[in-house]
């Protein structure tokens, strides 16, 4: 028997070498082939940041390629050890492995979102089953589960410290969610199903786009602009000179065009064309349309729910979440709706009374909510959103965001113009801690563009680790779709876009201030329903008057914002919060209804299923939920699939959790210090509930949120 063991001690030993001759010898041939793709070299940039002016489109399909081969050696290296498994061995070794990988995926991921393309759509939709194929064969492969599993079992006797141990019984539950205690059977099934769904998450964003993109407002009749402020008529002639119709304006899809357009035109009928565009996005039974993509995409769902011992797919996704299961995300939607939806049938027969008083006898429509919300915070308070974008030029907002992290953290924002960047609108910013120390490089991309995705979002090109006890720093992007400037104007932003400015902030910094040792646990790879609470406390300063003036001057005096219209803005925060609350809860209802299902839809029926859940919660007619199935990507193209309820889930902590600086002090230190240890700092390294406790003292309390939203 002992020889047969230093026989295959040798065996092994020699396919290696004979392995790693060949592997050097096609790696060599793999880098002269690509001499000219950038991420077959060393990355000399500041800061080893991607070197976006040599990337073009065709280097990722090797890139990609090159990436997996890479990986599969690193966890072939794993599986092959003959040493027994061990905590370094096989642990460390699988979240330190696919760092190339890595590299690439973050960098297609990004543009694919910022800065698209049909030939970057093209490779990859060509690619996600690939990507899939190889997560899969990691997951599923049951001789590094074997070890993988062999160190959990004896963890109790392992010495391990608490983020070693976090980091242990996350891998082993993601093997396990991911199948690897399936038959052959079941999990070549899985493999499908994770391939198909790769590919119709992709298709369905790129529908979204191109629906959004493919609809626009022209007028050419200046009768037709009337009640438009003169920076929205600016923006949409910009608009239509950019689309070779000058001398016409041009109204989009993109929110900075359509929201004034429906908060200020009296035109109804064409508030009524925009709106409807707006809302039929992926429904229009063309190219685009995306109901077929989700009755697919739900029907995979459940059966990969199924096939891992679920009831539902909600059940699969929410067992690593806060909430644990669907019927406490219900509960909690339900304690909410009750007050907003009787807030917002009180708002509505509020906006009838208006549209009366006019002279008018038609009955409110969502097309009309925006307009005569307006009309009536400016009758009730004397306050419109035009009076307060004078104060919120974009770089005084980027000057405020970045002047609140330097009094909580102490950090400086120093630009650089030497690292590059996707495209001109993006501006790069180095972090340093107040003794100079690097943290990490900050980019930012504000305005809309056609190859661009709505909304506003965070990511990270490079995630902060420490390799071989060498800190890693953090690559981060922050995307928005805000008000563009002009030619005769800069960007001056609504209170909202600063609000949203300040939110995707906060997850830049919980990406940027991480102190984790492994990837797996690091920044913002936290629970769905956890993750919105950086980004959330941020929005809190916002509305805060010793805060506000310190940024908030008028971009042609440079006068701070006067304390009459600091009140109006405090009067006025309980203004169309009904509206705001039932809007959204209806998407995270919706959201839940879909992923709670135990049998599949047809195409056909996508649409009335959205109606009966709507109806179910009693939605009023004059609301449109904020995200309809055909358009809601954050739960048919991101992974926001049963947690989109977590943004208001993350507010009952957010809310609690600034009740900690009001008490203290706006800017008290002590306080930003705990925050920043307790939940900045920690990424996943630990149950997110017990970080908070460690920060607060004590678990959240709902009530703040309630009040806050004038629900109470």
């Amino acid at each position: 028997m002992r020889q047969m063991k230093v026989i295959l001690v040798l065996m092994i030993v020699s396919a290696i070498m004979i392995a790693c001759s060949g592997e050097k010898k096609d790696k060599a041939q793999a880098q002269a082939a690509s001499s000219d793709n950038p991420f077959f070299a060393e990355w000399t940039t500041p800061f080893g940041a991607p070197p976006f002016d040599h990337i073009k489109v065709e280097h990722f399909k090797p890139a990609i390629l090159e990436g997996i081969k890479r990986h599969n050696e690193e966890i072939k290296a794993i599986v092959e050890n003959p040493e027994p498994p061990t905590f370094a061995n096989t642990v460390e070794a699988l979240d330190r492995s696919g760092l190339f990988l890595d590299r690439v995926q973050k960098v297609m991921e990004n543009l694919l979102s910022a800065n698209t393309s049909d030939e970057l759509q093209a490779v990859a939709q060509e690619l996600a089953p690939t990507l899939s194929a190889h997560n899969d064969e990691i997951f599923l492969n049951p001789k590094l589960f074997a070890r993988l599993k062999a160190v959990y079992e004896q963890r109790d006797r392992l010495e391990l410290n608490p983020e070693q141990r976090q980091l242990l019984e996350k891998y082993y539950r993601d093997f396990v969610r991911a199948g690897a205690n399936l038959d052959e059977t079941k999990k070549a099934r899985l493999k499908e199903i994770n391939q198909e769904l790769s590919v119709l998450e992709l298709k369905f964003a790129d529908n979204v786009l191109k629906d959004t993109n493919a609809f626009e407002l022209v007028i050419d009749n200046p009768a037709d602009l009337e009640g438009l402020p003169p920076n929205v008529i600016a923006a949409a002639a910009e608009a239509a000179k950019e689309r070779g119709k000058e001398g016409k304006w041009v109204f989009t899809l993109h929110k900075p065009s359509m929201i004034p357009f429906l908060q200020y035109s009296p035109r109804r009928e064409l508030r009524e064309k925009i709106f409807k565009a707006y809302i039929n996005r992926g429904n229009n039974g063309n190219t685009y349309d995306n109901k077929a993509i989700i009755a697919r995409a739900i029907a995979l769902r459940i059966e990969k729910a199924k096939l891992l011992g679920y009831k539902t797919w909600a059940d699969y996704v929410l067992e690593e979440s806060m909430a644990k299961n669907p019927e406490n995300v219900y509960k909690f939607l339900n304690h909410v709706w009750t007050p907003a939806l009787k807030k917002a049938k009180e708002e509505a027969a509020e906006l009838q009374k208006l549209i009366q008083a006019e002279g008018h006898n038609f009955k409110l429509e969502p097309w009309d909510w925006w307009y005569y919300a307006e009309k009536l915070r400016k009758q009730k308070y004397a306050l419109d959103e035009e009076m307060l974008r004078p104060y919120f030029k974009l770089e005084n907002v980027i000057d405020g965001v970045f002047l609140l992290a330097n009094k909580l953290y102490g950090l400086q924002f120093v630009e650089r113009k030497d690292i590059p960047v996707y495209h001109p609108d993006v501006r790069v910013f180095e972090v340093k801690e107040a003794d100079g120390t690097h943290v990490g490089i900050l980019y930012t991309d504000y305005f809309p563009r056609a190859s661009k995705g709505a909304g506003a979002w965070m990511n990270a090109l490079r995630d902060e680790y420490k390799l071989d006890g060498k800190k890693v720093t953090p690559l981060i992007l922050n995307c928005g779709n805000f008000t563009k400037p002009t030619p005769d104007q800069p960007s001056l932003l609504t209170l909202e876009e600063v609000t949203t400015l300040f939110h995707e902030f906060g997850h830049a910094l919980h990406g940027l201030l991480s102190d984790c040792t492994y990837l797996r646990l690091t920044g913002t790879n936290v629970p769905r329903d956890f993750v919105e609470l950086p980004s959330q406390i941020m929005e809190n300063w916002v509305g805060e008057p010793e805060f506000l003036k310190l940024f908030a001057k008028h971009y042609q005096t440079g006068e701070p914002i006067p304390d009459a219209l600091i009140e109006k803005i405090k009067n006025a925060r309980y203004f169309n919060q009904g509206f705001a609350t039932v809007e959204y809860l209806a998407a995270a209802y919706l959201d839940m209804d879909w992923h709670t299902l135990t049998e599949p839809v047809k195409a056909e029926e996508v649409m009335q299923f959205e109606d009966k859940s709507l109806g179910r919660i009693g939605l009023i007619p004059e609301i449109v939920v904020r995200y309809r199935s055909p358009y809601f990507s954050h739960i048919f193209a991101n992974d926001y699939y049963a947690g989109y309820y977590s943004y208001i889930w993350a507010e009952v902590l957010d809310a609690d959790a600034f009740q900690a600086f009001k008490e203290k002090g706006l800017f008290d230190q002590a306080t930003a210090r705990a925050f920043r240890e307790n939940i900045l700092a920690r990424g996943g390294s630990e149950d997110p509930m017990a970080l908070y406790v460690k920060f607060r003292g004590r678990e959240p309390k709902v009530e703040p949120m309630l009040r806050r939203r004038g629900l109470l």
